[in-house]
């Protein structure tokens, strides 16, 4: 059955939809606040989320821009006792698949969860790419491999990389021309923003940046005050 993760501050609610969705077959894993909503996120494979908007330390728009950057396809629904028009508009705006207002009755939040998964369901073929175009690079991701194009004017035998340069090589794909913050970019290829690691990520980033200078039309730049972003 699809995994859900669920992240909602009222314990008392929070308690309630995770039973009543386990109760219905749906394994939930639930915590309280943002942060622990991205880091629970990162450690585990979720086929669902559902992110209360106002919450403490990170709230549920900014938590669903990070998984986004992350993992395009996994479906958000937010739980809000919000009703204003803006606010539903500022929820699709940052990828939400569906959006419940408080209260809400348990048969209607699973009906949702239903309706949204049958619809994933169906784009299973067309998820996440395993190769991705760079300019004239193309980046296989399972086999860790940077090669040139046949199209391209001098040909370099593949480049293997590394656990870390394919890591971060695909988190930068994945955005591409989009910028994508340091922090954000050591949790998910480190597992936190320590110094050391931020140190080690831009030994990285160099070698990246070596790989890909055979194309002028692809740069790896900083953002200053953000992260990175890779442009093709």
């Amino acid at each position: 059955m699809p995994t859900i993760l669920l992240v909602e501050d009222d314990p008392n609610l929070g308690q309630l939809v995770q039973e009543y969705l386990i109760m219905k077959g749906y394994p939930t894993d639930r915590v309280t606040d943002g942060n622990q909503g991205l880091q629970k996120f990162m450690a585990g494979a979720y086929d669902l989320c559902i992110f209360d908007v106002m919450m403490p330390k990170k709230d549920g728009f900014t938590l669903a821009k990070e998984v986004r950057m992350a993992q395009r396809e996994v479906p958000i629904i937010f739980l809000t006792a919000k009703s204003m028009q803006e606010d539903t508009i500022q929820g699709f705006k940052v990828g939400a698949d569906d959006y419940v207002t408080k209260p809400f009755s348990m048969e209607e939040l699973l009906l949702r969860i239903q309706a949204i998964l049958r619809r994933y369901q169906r784009l299973t073929d067309a998820t996440e790419p395993t190769t991705y175009k760079i300019g004239s690079f193309s980046f296989d991701y399972p086999h860790q491999l940077l090669s040139r194009s046949a199209e391209s004017e001098n040909e370099l035998q593949p480049q293997k990389l590394t656990s870390k340069e394919s890591e971060l090589l695909k988190l930068l794909a994945q955005n591409l021309n989009q910028p994508v913050s340091r922090s954000f970019a050591l949790k998910m290829v480190w597992g936190d923003d320590s110094y050391f690691n931020a140190r080690s990520m831009d030994v990285y980033v160099t070698k990246l940046r070596k790989y890909l200078k055979d194309d002028t039309s692809v740069q790896l730049v900083n953002v200053h005050g953000e992260g990175f972003k890779l442009i093709a």
